[in-house]
């Protein structure tokens, strides 16, 4: 059966004239020679396109000379690879498609580092993302998860101001292409960084239409509420502030290394680094030096070697071969990056501190405020799931606890019905104040200063660590609850919290907003969320009224005389 769409992977090429001349001079021609390349100019409906195509061929696969050496049996097996590459240029943007090693063929400096990555955050399902790669600036560090059969984007723990997330892989919202008209029904996945990879229509009206759909989603669509946190870490554009730290870079590199610069290797390029055996560092020398690894003692070493004004340049010059064999033959080679690619540098401007990374400098801390801020709002919803009653002047919170539980049908009152420290038998611990029916956890302070709600955050996320981590914890509230509500609330023995409600009432605040908040309060609420948000646990914030005098005296007495509040040596109850 004649399929209608193929899987492509697509990149934009913004700083490319949309002219044949000008595609043209994308492709070095003598590796094209080299080659053997042939190229083409295909019709396609009156779009400019320039097609390559070449073979790669080695007479004998580079194990066979090895493997004769232990076996004592001569084999040969030649080796063939193939190449292609379609650049189109529709309304006025160059695309590029590449095919089998055809992606090599366009320089990495010329492909739009975020095409892809803006495509995923407008279309894709932020409930359903099946894989993302980020960075955490400063630590030279790539952190990759996969999940085939999708997750909340909390989930993956990627939303943080000191990382940098280079693509994104999950299942689409509706996505207006040839694939969505030709699959009613079923889900449209793609994955988005540097590249675009996504099924596109293989006629080339449909291909065109397609290209435009996209073009049409980066630049009208707005990224959905849950990612646009990826489109607020980009690098620095302010020029005087590049060419300042420019300066400074190529001015540390005239002197010995040290740990401020270090390896990273490039995104885009993790599974040729899994597989390549060999390096082809070519810095400032004609000849490139062969290791086994990315060698950064040499590669600074020739830096260091250049003129001042010119150290930096040499190294976005440079060239770095990953190779599958010692012998790095053409049909080989994995990837070809510049020398640059391969540093984080760290550089301060005064107070202010900065990180190269894969050629681009981005600022520590620039959004950590608008995120903060974005994080602690994220909790706080218009329409609040649950109201909680005013909480009277006179009331203390084990008898507003108790009123509440009394009011509301399946709620029960878990303060100061606490559990064991699984860490020392001694201590007491309490999970929560409130559970409520279905089984979130509901905290309930009166704060006024931060010192109570750093108290009631850390004991959210030691009750979701207990009951998550520690059998016996969840053994011990299970069978409390089911004590307490006398059968009527039976959680499950593997109990673990989704949800937990953090009911405040702040003291002198007329209501509860993200403003409203102390402080420092709202730094550690965001940091408590996204922690939780990694176990797969969600926070809600909702305020409680202040009312007047206390009009329960009965509950109140009851709570004074019958159930005092109690006191737990060493514990750490709420």
């Amino acid at each position: 059966m004649t399929t209608s769409t193929e899987v492509r992977t697509i990149y934009r090429l913004s700083s490319v004239t949309p002219t044949l001349e000008a595609m043209l001079d994308v492709f070095d021609a003598t590796s094209l020679d080299r080659r053997g390349a042939d190229v083409h100019f295909p019709e396609l409906i009156g779009v400019p396109a320039v097609y390559i195509t070449c073979g790669m061929e080695s007479a004998e696969a580079s194990w066979c000379a090895p493997m004769a050496r232990t076996t004592g049996i001569e084999v040969t097996q030649s080796v063939r690879r193939t190449a292609a590459v379609l650049l189109l240029a529709v309304d006025g943007t160059v695309y590029g498609i590449g095919c089998d090693q055809g992606y090599r063929l366009v320089p990495d400096h010329l492909k739009d580092k975020r095409f892809g990555l803006s495509f995923v955050i407008r279309q894709m399902d932020p409930a359903m993302v099946r894989g993302a790669v980020s960075k955490t600036l400063g630590q030279a560090r790539t952190d990759i998860s996969l999940v085939p059969g999708g997750a909340p984007v909390p989930l993956l723990g990627i939303r943080d101001h000191s990382r940098i997330v280079r693509s994104l892989g999950g299942y689409l919202d509706g996505v207006p292409l040839t694939r969505s008209r030709y699959s009613r029904g079923k889900a449209v996945s793609a994955q988005g960084g540097c590249g675009l990879k996504i099924a596109l229509g293989i006629e080339p009206g449909e291909l065109i239409s397609d290209l435009r759909a996209v073009a049409a989603i980066c630049s009208e669509d707005v990224p959905h509420q849950e990612l646009e946190f990826v489109d607020r870490i980009v690098p620095v554009d302010d020029s005087a502030t590049t060419e300042a730290l420019d300066r400074a870079l190529d001015e540390r590199l005239g002197f010995p290394a040290d740990e401020r610069i270090t390896v990273s290797v490039p995104s885009g390029h993790h599974e040729a680094y899994a597989e390549a055996t060999t390096y082809l560092i070519r810095i400032n020398s004609t000849d490139p030096r062969r290791s086994n690894s990315f060698d950064l003692n040499y590669a600074l070493g020739r830096a260091r070697l250049a003129p001042p004004g010119r150290r930096l340049a040499v190294l976005r010059e440079g060239t770095v071969t990953l190779a599958r064999d010692r012998r790095a033959k053409a049909v080989d080679a994995l990837a070809v990056t510049d020398a640059l690619s391969w540093l984080e540098a760290e550089v301060s401007l005064g107070p202010r501190r900065f990180f190269l990374l894969e050629g681009e400098w981005y600022e520590v801390g620039s959004t950590y405020v608008e995120e903060s801020r974005a994080t602690v709002a994220a909790l706080l919803p218009r329409v609040p799931s649950v109201a909680m009653p005013a909480w009277d002047s006179g009331e203390s919170e084990n008898a507003y606890n108790n009123r509440v539980a009394d009011e509301r049908p399946g709620w029960l009152c878990l303060d100061t019905k606490n559990i064991t420290n699984p860490l020392r038998s001694t201590d007491q611990i309490e999970i929560c104040d409130l559970l409520m029916p279905d089984g979130t956890l509901v905290l309930v302070k009166r704060a006024g200063g931060s010192g109570p709600l750093s108290h009631l955050f850390s004991q959210a996320r030691v009750a979701v660590e207990l009951l998550q981590e520690s059998a016996q914890a969840r053994a011990q509230f299970t069978a409390k609850v089911a004590r307490l509500s006398k059968g009527k609330l039976a959680l499950p023995a593997d109990f673990t919290p989704k949800r937990i409600i953090l009911a405040m009432l702040l003291k002198n605040r007329d209501s509860l907003t993200p403003e409203s908040i102390f402080g420092f309060s709202q730094i550690t609420i965001a940091q408590t969320a996204k922690v939780l948000a990694a176990r797969g646990v969600t926070i809600e914030v909702v305020g409680i009224p202040e009312g007047g005098t206390d009009t329960h005296p009965v509950l109140s007495l009851r709570n004074r005389r019958g159930s005092p509040r109690q006191s737990f040596p060493n514990a750490d109850a709420g």
